[in-house]
């Protein structure tokens, strides 16, 4: 079977997303990281066009990286020669062993945009393909718009990757740049270019602009295409471009191709997680195989199932992409859901504690709490099934004021009291807020009997208020993130006073960062 080659552009196209900022550090980064996963080509961005792409070509060089980088930029001006032009001359001087020329397809763009003849167009697609190859350089050339070229003008859009494959291109991807186009449209053109051109290294290009971008590249490699271009996560303009990590495993494990090691497949969440990280975005949870809720079961009855056989609710083993299988705790859960999620933590609860747990998660869930982002507070009730556990603090009292005073403007205050063992400490502490300043006081309390808890660092907050009803009692509900070192943590708190429904989300972040981190690490 044709090999399938993986073209990344998470460093050019993925760019260009609107939140999506990247130093010359981040791009050296990302581009060594996916060299090792194995990515075939990276495409690094387009030398000339600013002063931090010419500093990262000249670094990434220099790395010896296991995959052919690629520089992008566009084929000649108009009416002028190649070799007065400074676009092709800075691709040049990047050093990359490949290069990925950009030409229109599209008639209405070659009279539109570029302003000039159609011949004249297919004259600087040909030269500047041969000026590349003349100076020893593999050649991509990227065919933009040549879905809606084919279908405008589907001669003169032929006509185009012609004139590209007679100058020695040594790939033609057909760009679907707009996004617009459905998979069967994607397939039949595919395929029509493929037999026209029989000899020729075919590769897709899509864009997410109908949700369409991952099903179309597929659509491609059924009809012909042999490289794929698109990005980690999706990254890329409007609304992302074809993304590589859902596309990998689909080719590998749905449709039978052997594109990389199945080894590496098992890095696949970690890479995923890591270029979110590096260019400072959120990874989605609900990403294809490597989102955090990707293997997530919920729905008691599901779980049910999967702890007897767990391909009875996912299509394939999440180890095979490096994610993990997750049981999500709520109301809706049964108690199969809090036996496997005890599995992974390493404990083992028999038939009765689990309905124990699973009864007292469902009657703070109808007083406003939720479980199902708050896995810290359900560890919690786990551990206090125990009756070797020992809770390593009593809360006793606290009080927490705010006020506006003179020349200080707002001040809040919490004391709070507390028994360890048996000593009684009582502190003080004001802050930013009034929650702010009881975390503070408690971690006070604490922290002379527990050193291990100035490590601890609160880095975000939530509060939801909550519709009220005669059902239910609470209506603020609390959930809040705690961090130390490189573990993280969530614990949810609900009550009708959003100080008391923090003080519950905070005392449990506390007793969980004793259990986790030793209570004993003095």
């Amino acid at each position: 079977m044709t090999s399938i080659f993986l073209y990344d552009t998470t460093l050019r196209d993925g760019s260009q997303r609107e939140d999506i900022s990247l130093s010359v550090e981040d791009k050296l980064t990302i581009a060594h990281r996916l060299a090792e996963f194995g990515m075939h080509y990276i495409e690094c961005g387009w030398p000339g066009s600013n002063p931090k792409d010419a500093d990262f070509f000249a670094r990434a060089n220099r790395m010896n990286l296991p995959a052919r980088l690629a520089a992008f930029g566009r084929t000649r001006h108009a009416n002028s020669s190649c070799d007065d032009d400074g676009n092709l001359r800075a691709l040049i001087e990047a050093g990359t062993p490949a290069v990925t020329l950009v030409g229109k397809t599209w008639d209405y763009h070659v009279s539109h945009v570029l302003a000039t003849t159609p011949a004249e167009n297919l004259a600087m697609i040909r030269d500047s393909v041969a000026w590349m190859k003349s100076r020893g350089r593999e050649v991509i050339f990227d065919a933009e718009h040549f879905y809606d070229g084919f279908v405008a003008n589907p001669e003169y859009a032929m006509a185009t990757l012609f004139a590209a494959a007679e100058a020695g291109a040594d790939w033609l991807v057909l760009c679907e740049t707009n996004g617009g186009k459905l998979p069967w449209e994607m397939e039949a053109m595919t395929r029509e270019v493929a037999a026209r051109l029989p000899n020729a290294r075919l590769g897709v290009h899509c864009h997410n602009d109908t949700g369409c971008a991952v099903a179309n590249s597929l659509a491609g490699v059924r009809a012909g295409a042999s490289m794929v271009q698109g990005t980690v996560n999706g990254y890329g303009e409007r609304v992302g471009n074809a993304d590589l990590v859902t596309i990998l495993p689909n080719l590998q494990f749905k449709m039978g191709y052997a594109v990389l090691p199945e080894e590496r497949l098992r890095e696949l969440t970690s890479l995923s997680r890591f270029v979110a990280e590096v260019a400072n975005l959120k990874h989605d949870d609900h990403q294809p195989y490597t989102g955090h809720s990707a293997f997530a079961h919920k729905g008691g009855i599901h779980v049910a199932a999967i702890l007897k056989s767990p391909d009875t609710y996912q299509h394939i083993d999440p180890e095979r992409v490096g994610n993990e299988m997750r049981s999500v705790t709520s109301e809706l859960s049964g108690r199969g859901n809090i036996q496997l999620q005890a599995r992974r933590l390493g404990l083992d609860l028999d038939n009765a504690a689990a309905q124990h747990v699973l009864a007292q998660i469902k009657h703070l869930e109808h007083e406003g709490f939720t479980f199902e982002a708050a896995e810290a507070s359900v560890e919690l009730m786990f551990h206090r099934l125990s009756a070797a556990y020992l809770r390593p603090f009593e809360l006793l009292d606290y009080f927490v004021i705010t006020e506006r005073r003179h020349g200080r403007g707002l001040l809040s205050e919490a004391t709070v009291k507390v028994k360890l063992g048996e000593v009684v400490k009582f502190t003080a502490a004001e802050g930013n807020g009034p929650v702010n300043a009881l975390a503070t006081a408690l971690q006070d309390a604490l922290v002379e009997v527990y050193p291990v808890l100035r490590s601890v660092r609160l880095i975000d907050y939530k509060v939801r208020i909550l519709a009220g009803s005669a059902g239910t009692a609470a209506n603020t509900r609390v959930l809040i993130d705690f961090q130390s070192g490189v573990e993280s943590w969530t614990t949810v708190g609900a009550s009708p006073n959003i100080i008391d429904a923090s003080w519950r989300a905070l005392s449990d972040s506390m007793e969980y960062a004793l259990m986790r981190l030793g209570a004993d690490n003095q």
